[in-house]
């Protein structure tokens, strides 16, 4: 019998890990107070610009920025040293913001909105990396609940913010609430983050492969708001095709790669981890793709009422993470994962019965029951692929896993969409048509849900079967 964590949550406000704590915890809370803040006063700077072409490509680049940065992390890591990237990658994330906060055109938005999603991939990675290497096992998974936390404030607190700046000063004004964040964490990458010597033998920049991934994320991304179906489809199989076939085996192929050995693997806990790490995310951001538009067009509530029940599922997640910190050992973990899954999946059941059913309290259920099996897995299953990968392994798996979730969110908004349209939501806009392509999008978001409960409860019975 595995007993309780022996680790305590105040060891992260320790002398030793207070610092390091922070650090990370701001590291999440510039990728998800950016998130809030620019997707709240971004419509305004769009109206102000005339950029209303353009107002897609926003997350576009971004995402895209951010996935392919975030994929040359492990080796930037190891060439120049942890300490050395993140100062570098949070002034690129402020030279973004600050171009675009003060971008005469939408153009020259999409240009910051580019910086800025380079330098948070770069950070976010880094920082996934950084997690074994500065805190004890017993910790991690209290670090991650601590971490859900910053982001379910972010959920509640960032629109608000950047809501009431937009309103009162400027949309220019809201994107620039980022620099005294990353001023800050600047200083704690500075006081917690060792000086780490420079491997010269890391290998030459991967940029065939970061060129594929760059392809292959902006295929997934632009079929999420191309305009023909049949041109939806074949971006989606030409993006999956070229980032999970052609980079993926000429990375493993390479004399230095940027993944783990045996990434994406069908028998073992890594391989089968980082399947989970894309799959969860992916089945989960139908809820990110439709739920906020469809509280408005179905039900009739404004922007605030709809981003309230939107932003109910960090809360949950942040419940369901913070409940299972309180226990270690990786039976138990990969345990977690499996539940959650399953509470996933359950989650999506109710959220297709909302709709089909039009009840919003089932909405909102589906909300807390989506969010709660998110935050039961999400850090077990995270630690577990840090922990199970081989000693020299582990900061390439960990710097993986914020890129993966990214990927995820991105094909999972693609294909839903894609599900949607051929659904017939792009020629019939009314209530029904709506409610019709969102019960498809949600019954595929249940199917697509069911490989990653599967991995898990593989994952488990490869841990027992090795115990």
């Amino acid at each position: 019998m595995q007993s309780a964590s022996s680790g305590r949550w105040s060891e992260l406000a320790s002398p030793a890990h207070l610092a390091a704590s922070l650090t990370l915890m701001l590291a999440t809370a510039i990728f998800a107070f950016n998130a809030f803040l620019v997707s709240t006063a971004m419509p305004t700077a769009v109206g102000e610009l005339h950029g209303e072409a353009y107002i897609s490509w926003t997350l576009t680049v971004y995402i895209v920025a951010s996935i392919t940065a975030g994929a040359s992390a492990p080796l930037l890591k190891a060439r120049f040293g942890a300490r050395r990237c993140l100062f570098v990658a949070s002034s690129v994330f402020a030279v973004g913001t600050l171009a675009a906060a003060l971008s005469p055109s939408m153009e020259l938005v999409l240009v910051g909105r580019t910086v800025q999603g380079a330098g948070e991939g770069l950070v976010a990675a880094i920082g996934f990396a950084l997690i074994p290497q500065l805190f004890p096992s017993r910790l991690v998974a209290k670090l991650f609940g601590a971490e859900a936390i910053v982001w379910a404030v972010a959920a509640f607190g960032g629109p608000v913010l950047a809501g009431i700046i937009t309103e009162m000063v400027s949309w220019r004004a809201a994107f620039l609430v980022n620099l005294p964040i990353v001023a800050i964490f600047l200083v704690l990458v500075h006081l917690a983050v060792p000086q780490e010597p420079r491997n010269y033998d890391a290998g030459v920049f991967p940029g065939l492969r970061l060129g594929l991934v760059a392809l292959a994320m902006m295929a997934i991304s632009v079929a999420g708001v191309a305009l023909q179906v049949p041109w939806q489809a074949a971006l989606v199989v030409a993006g999956a095709a070229l980032c999970l076939v052609a980079a993926v085996r000429i990375d493993l192929s390479a004399r230095v790669s940027i993944l783990p050995r045996g990434a994406f693997g069908f028998s073992s806990i890594p391989g089968l981890g980082l399947w989970t790490i894309y799959l969860l995310p992916l089945a989960q951001s139908v809820t990110g793709v439709f739920l906020v538009y469809a509280v408005q067009h179905l039900w009739g509530y404004g922007p605030a009422v709809a981003g309230g029940i939107g932003a109910i599922l960090a809360v949950a997640w942040s419940s369901g993470a913070v409940t299972v910190a309180n226990f270690d050992g990786r039976g138990r973990r990969l345990a977690f994962v499996a539940i959650g899954a399953s509470i996933l999946i359950i989650g999506l059941i109710i959220g297709l019965t909302a709709i089909a059913r039009h009840l919003l309290v089932l909405v909102m259920l589906s909300q807390v029951v989506i969010g709660l099996g998110m935050g039961v897995a999400w850090g077990s299953l995270c630690q577990v692929v840090m922990e199970a990968n081989l000693e020299s392994e582990r900061g390439k798996a960990s710097a993986l896993l914020p890129t993966l979730q990214s990927a995820g969110y991105a094909a999972g908004s693609a294909i839903f969409g894609l599900v949607a349209n051929l659904a017939g939501f792009a020629t019939d806009r009314s209530p029904e048509g709506l409610r019709f392509a969102m019960i498809a999008a949600f019954g595929s978001a249940v199917l697509l849900a069911l490989p990653s409960l599967f991995f898990s409860l593989r994952m488990g019975r490869l841990h027992r079967a090795g115990s």
